[in-house]
């Protein structure tokens, strides 16, 4: 059984309106989102594009509705681009989430990364990294990791569909690469078992690095589309390919259990990128939360 006073229950904006593709959800304003998000049943959100970005705005609102910000994205380009350029704005993102109270810092890197192409398959076009540029990841990430505890917060690394850390092997490389007091994990279902991976496994393996859980579950039928088709990543968002915890095919029980007797500490969000016309961001975000005060006793 998770300790009810140190796990909190959250969900992403994407569902609402989406970051990547702009038109979709176009017409769902920030107060809506938040307010239904809280109507649901959540007590967190990560912060998505349409949100204040003056921290005295975004507090009120938040506050009205009794919802605290868990994180937000953060786009890395350590292989790519000078590490000077992600250092400095990755020190005035941290600096918002900490004024915010959020106590993790999402990095994902985005070098060499094709989740954002509309054109690009996402099985057979991910980049693979050398080594030259493992070090150049790792190295970098274990700096940020500094940055972060300088307000005593942790980086978790977004493993992510079409980018450069995406399969079990590149994980364990990562975990293996960088300091366990520096670099954390974000564990998300979705991402895993869209890729093929054993997210029973994962959780097992990287419990106590583990510290912020995105719950996403993916529709089979479409994720085999995709495969098949050669789709984008995008492409695959639109046909529906992710879904709220309880809606598609992954069983997390076994997920819970892990996380419960591992102890863990933190938000645990539900995130499922849909296109809001044809998944009602509201009756969605029900559906998960209710499915996870079932399953999770949350």
């Amino acid at each position: 059984m998770f300790n009810q006073d140190k796990v909190k229950i959250g969900i992403c904006p994407i569902g609402w309106t989406n970051d990547d593709m702009p038109d979709l959800g176009k017409e769902n304003t920030f107060e809506q989102a938040v307010s239904e998000m809280a109507l649901a049943g959540f007590k967190g959100t990560e912060i998505g594009n349409k949100y204040p970005k003056d921290v005295k705005v975004l507090k009120r609102a938040l506050d009205l509705r009794g919802l605290q910000i868990a994180s937000a994205w953060f786009s890395s380009f350590l292989t790519t681009k000078p590490f000077e350029e992600t250092k400095k704005a990755f020190i005035e993102h941290r600096d918002f989430l900490h004024a915010m109270g959020a106590k993790v810092i999402v990095v994902s890197e985005q070098g060499h990364s094709i989740q954002g192409e509309m054109d690009v398959p996402i099985f057979e076009g991910k980049y693979h990294m050398n080594e030259k540029e493992w070090k150049m990841l790792t190295n970098g990430l274990n700096e940020l990791g500094k940055l972060a505890k300088e307000k005593n917060m942790k980086i978790v690394y977004h493993h992510h569909m079409g980018t450069v850390v995406q399969t079990t092997e590149e994980i364990d490389k990562l975990m293996d690469m960088t300091d366990d007091n520096l670099v954390y994990l974000l564990f998300d279902t979705g991402h895993l078992v869209y890729s093929g991976e054993d997210p029973v496994a994962i959780v097992k393996k990287y419990a106590k690095r583990i510290k912020h859980v995105h719950l996403k579950d993916v529709r089979p039928e479409m994720k085999e589309k995709v495969k098949k088709e050669s789709l984008s990543f995008l492409r695959g968002v639109r046909l529906g390919a992710f879904t709220v915890p309880g809606d598609g095919c992954i069983d997390f029980e076994p997920i819970f259990k892990v996380l419960a007797d591992s102890d863990y500490e933190g938000w645990m969000l539900v995130e499922a990128e849909q296109d809001p016309a044809i998944a009602n961001p509201l009756e969605y975000a029900i559906k998960g939360r209710e499915y996870i005060r079932k399953t999770a006793k949350l």
